[in-house]
């Protein structure tokens, strides 16, 4: 490293010899040397304005980093809270299980319970998709399998449903799995 110094020196120097034989007018060199002035402090701003430009991009990056973690965090906060109720709801059928002798009653919360914790996946975005009796779609559907059509009007769609499809804001999350007539 100390060898290419000496050398890029030595060219400088031989260059600078160069043209101070060249030139036979005294205040041409003084205005060289004012140039060449100019030229290293413009060399110098621009070394500045680069190094203060990469650090802003580095301190950008670790505050984007940052804060898309934050709002990670915080939408599994907002979500978790919606559900604690639907957890009590849970625990409180658990109990009456324990309890009730009816069957009936039994269903009834278990209906009430499930209903309250699809409407509070329903107001977080999620929605399900419907595929039954719908033409298969590759972009919706994952076929399982295919059985022959009960009817024909049944040929290249939906027969069966073996798991729902859910979308999460109009973007599917789930694809449905589903038997399709052939």
């Amino acid at each position: 490293m100390n060898e290419e110094k000496e050398i890029l020196a030595e060219n400088i120097e031989a260059q600078t010899e160069n043209v101070e034989e060249q030139i036979e007018n005294p205040s041409q060199v003084e205005e060289l040397a004012i140039q060449n002035i100019k030229l290293e402090a413009e060399l110098a701003e621009m070394k500045d304005k680069y190094l203060r430009m990469y650090s802003e991009f580095d301190n950008f990056k670790r505050r984007t980093s940052k804060e898309r973690a934050e709002v990670i965090q915080t939408a599994n906060r907002e979500l978790m809270t919606a559900l604690i109720p639907v957890l009590d709801d849970f625990q409180r059928t658990t109990k009456s299980l324990e309890t009730s002798e009816s069957v009936e009653a039994l269903k009834e919360g278990v209906a009430l319970v499930y209903n309250k914790f699809s409407r509070t996946l329903e107001q977080k975005g999620l929605k399900p998709l419907e595929a039954m009796g719908t033409a298969f779609d590759s972009e919706l559907h994952e076929a399982v399998t295919q059985i022959p059509a009960p009817s024909d009007d049944l040929k290249g769609k939906v027969v069966d449903e073996l798991e729902k499809g859910y979308y999460l804001n109009d973007k599917i999350i789930r694809y449905a799995k589903v038997v399709i007539g052939s």
